[in-house]
């Protein structure tokens, strides 16, 4: 594998750290503790067409793949802006509706998303199911030419901030009986759709929401794809991009809280006139970060190379290794910063306390570390099915 970025990548990378320093932490932390969102970095984002850059030129975006929205992702991140959007919207979302949806529904919504005008996040996860999305509560049925949608959905990001929401909801298959996954383009403001925002103790601008679904009338064309038999491949379509771009910010994130750190630690002078950088106690744990730091990313890159190279088995596996690399990296990297920096850490000012509830959560969501370990130990290891 080749892991020099081609010359438009690299002035990809360039345009957007730019862009996100532009902005930089400080904006990102005032948004959050405002209660604002980061609608300046987006809109210009768009404007510039970093938020398309994976959708097909016909349609107005960049015309490539996830391999460029994970370098958006990773950018925004390593200049202390992590857009959790940026996973919700143009990965998954947009990916779904361009491999599965309908040319109607290609042409109608993936402009938006290249422009960023568009937002439209993802309902999956439910109370009762948990990470076992085969329990879903939420149903679909027909009533007429229309569906009628009912369930709940919880720890979902960004409904405020959104047109459309995109539920996975389990319909019944004529054929058998039984219920199957499908996917519907749902408005925000549909009626019989309400959101209760959830209290976290993560510093983010994005909130998270319950949603509560009562009879939510939908017409026949809000289904994905051309028929029920879209639903389960349309639902995997979004989970690789999801993990990958999900890896991308952490490996941001982690960069960030190590520029940080080795800013101050090469500055910062208490015993004899040495900076305290040159202490192994300090220089050790921070090196060691940064190398799994690294490692993650190059995974990243590998799972990035292997999605667009539509070899989904194996980035399915390279996906979930980098998420698992990445959210441990993360927490890792934002944790040893804060120690280095010692009481200046825990301050606002320094900016890497601020991202410990964001970092943690990343070994939790959207899939937690044990899970992807289940996933290693029975599909690369032969294990039995240990859940």
């Amino acid at each position: 594998m080749n892991v020099d970025l081609t010359p438009e990548q690299d002035q990809l990378r360039d345009a957007v750290r730019a862009l996100g320093r532009k902005y930089g932490h400080g904006y990102f932390v005032e948004k959050a503790k405002t209660g604002g969102h980061t609608t300046e970095l987006w809109n210009e984002a768009g404007r510039l067409g970093y938020l398309g850059v994976n959708i097909p030129s016909e349609y107005g975006g960049g015309g490539g793949g996830i391999t460029e929205l994970a370098i958006v992702c990773e950018e925004l991140a390593a200049a202390g802006c992590p857009l959790l959007l940026l996973v919700v919207s143009p990965a998954i979302a947009a990916t779904v509706i361009n491999r599965h949806g309908t040319e109607e529904q290609r042409k109608r919504f993936l402009p938006g998303f290249a422009d960023g005008s568009l937002k439209v996040v993802f309902a999956i996860t439910e109370p009762e199911a948990g990470s076992n999305f085969h329990r879903l509560g939420t149903v679909a049925r027909r009533d007429g030419d229309d569906w009628l949608l009912s369930g709940r959905k919880c720890y979902i990001s960004g409904v405020d901030e959104a047109q459309y929401v995109l539920v996975v909801a389990r319909t019944e298959d004529s054929a058998t009986g039984k219920l199957k996954p499908a996917l519907f383009i749902v408005p925000t403001d549909a009626p019989g759709l309400e959101k209760s925002k959830l209290d976290m103790e993560i510093l983010s601008p994005e909130n998270q929401f319950l949603l509560y679904l009562d009879e939510v009338r939908l017409p026949a064309d809000a289904l994905v794809g051309e028929s029920l038999d879209a639903g389960l491949p349309a639902l995997f379509a979004g989970l690789n991009p999801e993990r990958i771009t999900v890896a991308a910010m952490g490996a941001g994130t982690g960069r960030y809280a190590i520029e940080r750190a080795t800013e101050y630690t090469a500055t910062r002078k208490v015993w004899g006139g040495r900076s305290i950088g040159s202490h192994q106690g300090v220089a050790h744990p921070l090196a060691h970060a940064a190398v799994q730091v690294e490692l993650a990313r190059l995974m990243i890159q590998k799972a990035a190379v292997l999605y667009d190279a539509g070899r989904d088995l194996e980035a399915g596996v390279a996906g979930n290794m980098a998420k698992y690399a990445s959210g441990e990296a993360a927490a890792l990297a934002v944790d040893t910063a804060v120690q280095a920096l010692g009481g200046a850490g825990m301050t606002t000012e320094y900016g890497v306390a601020t991202l410990l509830g964001a970092v943690r959560a990343g070994r939790i969501a959207p899939v937690s570390r044990e899970m992807i370990l289940n996933f290693v130990a029975q599909h690369v290891l032969g294990q039995d099915k240990s859940y």
